[in-house]
């Protein structure tokens, strides 16, 4: 599904709303679903980043699609702003200079691949968001690291760090998913 422009604004204004809504109350912005188009109400998974002044202010969301899409956004907007636990939470005097982007995701896939050399050469760069597990350890990067990591087996290092493991680590227990994502903002 593809949204259109005038959704992703509206979407992106939903996000600063939950976001200054937060501010004032502590609370995400609830949203009455009646106000939005069916677009925005199928049940989709997104992810919301906050960058302030190029540099990255907070990044929350979800993998599974457990909620509707605006529901999903004001959510993860507030959880961006006041939740990720690498970041204090957002001060008002932040809000005018913060740069949102979201993510809303494609159901993920699994990964068949019987080598670590397998999986990297399955890796789509700049395309793919790869969620890695083992046992009770996940992570996941979105496409948009791609940017950050392009080579594969750098990616795939830099992930299973993200995810509690060692760089070198390898099982054949280890799972991998893909998906790939509509980024705006």
């Amino acid at each position: 599904m593809s949204l259109t422009k005038a959704q992703q604004n509206q979407l992106l204004a939903l996000a600063r709303q939950s976001i200054a809504h937060g501010l004032q109350t502590g609370r995400p912005l609830a949203i009455d679903l009646d106000d939005y188009p069916t677009e925005l109400c199928q049940v989709r998974a997104t992810f919301v980043t906050l960058e302030r002044r190029g540099q990255l202010r907070g990044c929350i969301g979800m993998l599974e699609a457990l909620r509707p899409l605006a529901e999903d956004v004001a959510e993860n907007a507030f959880a961006a702003a006041f939740r990720d636990r690498r970041f204090p939470p957002l001060a008002a005097d932040e809000l005018a200079d913060l740069d949102l982007h979201i993510s809303v995701l494609s159901p993920t896939e699994a990964i068949g691949f019987t080598s670590e050399a397998d999986l990297i050469s399955q890796l789509r760069p700049g395309i793919d968001g790869v969620i890695l597990q083992e046992g009770g350890r996940r992570g996941t990067f979105l496409p948009s690291v791609w940017d950050d990591l392009p080579e594969p087996s750098e990616f795939l290092k830099h992930l299973k760090q993200k995810a509690g493991l060692p760089p070198s680590y390898w099982s054949d227990t280890l799972q991998a998913y893909r998906y790939t994502t509509e980024m705006f903002g």
